[in-house]
């Protein structure tokens, strides 16, 4: 069946676009849409994209000043990002931004290690240090739960100093991965395949004990800030999730994949109680791919079974949740050819014809925003399925159709969408002999 003409679909998209073009009001659609939302999650078409990372943090830096906003949890392992939080709430050893974001060292570093984060850490940090002593400093936070081996070592850390003898069944129970030494894959597949036995009990045990104890620690010594315990039992039940994770890898991408995002969700939550201690009206911006924090209910992704961060938190909170996606029709990006790869300045493949960027691209409007939570012809029109494009920290672009692209329902995905139609790699701070050879023409701007 054939859907309506391109030719009217633009003329509906265009009409309905409010142009970016680098004013004070170029956001005010989007923010007035945000309301009084205590959750926005914003996404980004790659994990390479200049671009996304600018926009999401300007778009961020409005939230903070304007809107009360308190914390800005990522796509990053929960010690990397909590190194970050110290450093911007001036609580870390850390001298300067630079060394606070030396902790993301697993690939892909330049996710987070390059300079538009940079330039985040530094104003988030001049901006807390600018509040009163009585106000609530922003936090910088992390989701997500590859750091298995980083995270039980700073809930040995903690434990050291708080509670030597809990240190020590710590330690013993989580020598059950040593066998493995920094192998979590090998874990999995090992324990998955039933060649060894897995540490699930043990590790579940040590997050209880960490609850049980929560009271006790506070009165033994009140020194210990609240939120060091908390860092503590995050990363304990990281572990947890983690070793379930590893183990579920070997079981198929549905498991893995669900585990990892309900793993972030119960991060995000746990993290909006926390706040909420200390600010009841405690508020938080997400950062992560479009894959994750669009509703998985709208794309090919639920009808495989596959949920995500965008639809478990919309199905919790409702209207009081705010889901953005980002896209782009050409340019280039930051990414890898293949896992553990040295990171490569690619050329970005004009969309697919087929593609809700393509017809982005036609409308003619270089960066616009469409909010989508009305009854206009724009929103009804794009409730239609179209291919969307996804590039995560790996392009294939000779494989793309089958890679990166997927069907979606994009006004049912996501409350807001930004398009860039074109848009450059995102500069990371080690930037590699590849990334520097990367083939850009000599028309493709070189800054904004």
């Amino acid at each position: 069946m054939v859907r309506e003409s391109t030719f009217l679909l633009t003329d509906v998209v265009h009409e309905a676009a409010h142009p970016l073009v680098g004013e004070k009001t170029d956001y005010e659609p989007l923010m007035k849409l945000i309301g009084d939302a205590p959750l926005v999650l914003i996404g980004e078409a790659s994990h390479g994209t200049h671009e996304f990372y600018r926009e999401r943090a300007q778009i961020t830096k409005r939230l903070i000043k304007e809107k009360g906003f308190t914390a800005v949890a990522v796509e990053a392992d929960w010690p990397d990002a909590y190194r970050v939080n110290r450093y911007v709430r001036a609580v870390g050893s850390d001298a300067d931004a630079v060394e606070a974001l030396s902790g993301f060292k697993r690939f892909p570093s330049w996710m987070w290690r390059n300079a538009d984060v940079l330039d985040f850490v530094g104003w988030l940090r001049t901006y807390n240090d600018d509040l009163s002593t009585s106000a609530t400093k922003v936090g910088f936070y992390g989701l997500d739960l590859y750091s298995l081996h980083t995270s039980m070592a700073a809930v040995l850390d903690y434990l050291d100093r708080i509670d030597p003898e809990a240190a020590q069944r710590a330690r013993s129970r989580y020598a059950c991965f040593d066998h493995f030494g920094k192998d979590e894959q090998a874990y999995g597949y090992a324990t998955g395949v039933g060649i060894a036995e897995s540490c699930e009990d043990e590790v579940v045990s040590q997050l209880l004990e960490l609850y049980r104890n929560s009271a006790e620690y506070a009165w033994r010594d009140g020194r210990v800030a609240a939120d060091e315990h908390f860092y503590a039992t995050q990363n304990a039940r990281l572990v947890m999730n983690a070793e379930r994770y590893y183990r579920s890898m070997f079981r198929g991408r549905v498991s893995s994949w669900n585990l990892r995002d309900a793993h972030m969700v119960e991060t995000l939550e746990s993290l909006l109680l926390f706040l909420r201690t200390q600010n009841s009206q405690a508020k938080i911006v997400v950062w992560e791919h479009n894959s994750h924090l669009g509703d998985a209910r709208a794309t090919r992704m639920g009808q495989e079974g596959e949920w995500n961060v965008g639809q478990l938190v919309r199905e919790r909170h409702g209207r009081d949740a705010i889901l953005v996606g980002l896209t782009t029709y050409e340019g280039t990006v930051t990414a890898a050819s293949n896992w553990d790869a040295p990171a490569e300045r690619k050329r970005v493949r004009p969309a697919l014809a087929s593609s809700y960027e393509a017809l982005f691209h036609q409308v003619d409007i270089p960066r616009f925003v469409l909010t989508f939570r009305n009854t206009d012809h724009a929103t009804a029109a794009l409730r239609e399925p179209m291919l969307e494009r996804a590039i995560g920290v790996i392009y294939r672009p000779e494989t793309e159709r089958a890679s990166h692209y997927f069907e979606s329902r994009l006004s049912a995905q996501f409350d807001a969408v930004l398009h860039f139609d074109e848009t450059r790699a995102v500069e990371p701070l080690e930037r590699t002999t590849e990334w520097e050879a990367g083939e850009v023409p000599e028309t493709f701007p070189t800054g904004i």
